[in-house]
């Protein structure tokens, strides 16, 4: 009788240990499970609201692009997406139509040369992001995340999957838009990303939801032409691929405007 009870005394602690780590866990997934759920319906309520509240905003830029400038209002690059899936990422095109495909602005010689008056405008205010609100509703990215890198982006590419980064959907505006931008290197920014990746939820996204607002009246850590990304070969399983896109159903298709 002692020895069953030494027996049942010693077994027991470890036996709520483990009782207790499970829960936990189907805690955790159960919290992180409603978070995403809630975090998408809210995206689609976001994307639907300001795609319909902002449509005379879109009509002028249309009008001023057009007006402004020869060629589509807007243009579609390749951008790396959850689980480094790629789509298509939407835009205000904000550069001359003969401006070198593929190629980085911060890669030209007179980046200003090719970005257009209307165009200075929308960079500079962030207007020409508007559109993206389409890949918000699409699934294609979420309100708030990092922002999606080019398709061709390795080297931000390989260094956010040092903090798995690139296994959560990118956003409309991230954690690293707020805490620098443009002024940041490319280890900073997956640094940045990391930290939201690790803090993951709700009270990260409220944080990044206000600061936006901040960082795009005050052009806090905007820097035209000084994008930190540097294109170059793949080194960690990234495989380089070469496209050749061309305009569709008037949107152009290019890589030569700001990445992040």
């Amino acid at each position: 009788m002692v020895k069953q009870v030494i027996t049942r005394s010693s077994v027991s602690p470890r036996i709520d240990e483990n009782v207790e780590e499970h829960l936990e866990n189907h805690l955790d997934k159960h919290i992180k499970t409603t978070y995403l759920i809630m975090k998408r319906i809210l995206d689609i309520i976001f994307s639907l609201l300001a795609l319909v509240l902002l449509c005379p905003i879109f009509l002028i830029i249309i009008c001023c692009i057009k007006i402004d400038s020869k060629g589509p209002a807007f243009f579609k690059q390749k951008r790396i997406g959850k689980n480094k899936k790629e789509f298509y990422i939407l835009k205000f095109r904000t550069m001359r139509i003969e401006t070198p495909q593929y190629i980085p602005t911060d890669k030209l010689n007179t980046s200003n040369n090719y970005i257009t008056r209307v165009g200075h405008f929308l960079r500079g205010s962030s207007l020409d992001e508007l559109p993206q609100f389409v890949n918000i509703l699409k699934g294609d990215m979420t309100l708030i995340g990092p922002r999606p890198a080019l398709y061709n982006q390795y080297d931000l590419i390989n260094e956010r999957d040092k903090y798995h980064v690139n296994e959560i959907k990118p956003g409309l505006t991230g954690w690293a838009q707020v805490n620098g931008r443009d002024r940041l290197s490319t280890k900073e920014k997956a640094k940045l990303d990391g930290e939201y990746y690790l803090k993951y939820g709700v009270i990260i996204d409220l944080k990044c939801f206000f600061k936006t607002f901040y960082t795009v009246i005050m052009r806090d850590g905007y820097v035209e032409g000084a994008e930190s990304v540097k294109v170059e070969p793949s080194k960690n399983n990234v495989k380089r691929r070469s496209i050749n896109e061309t305009s569709t159903n008037g949107v152009n298709s290019s890589i030569d405007d700001r990445a992040v």
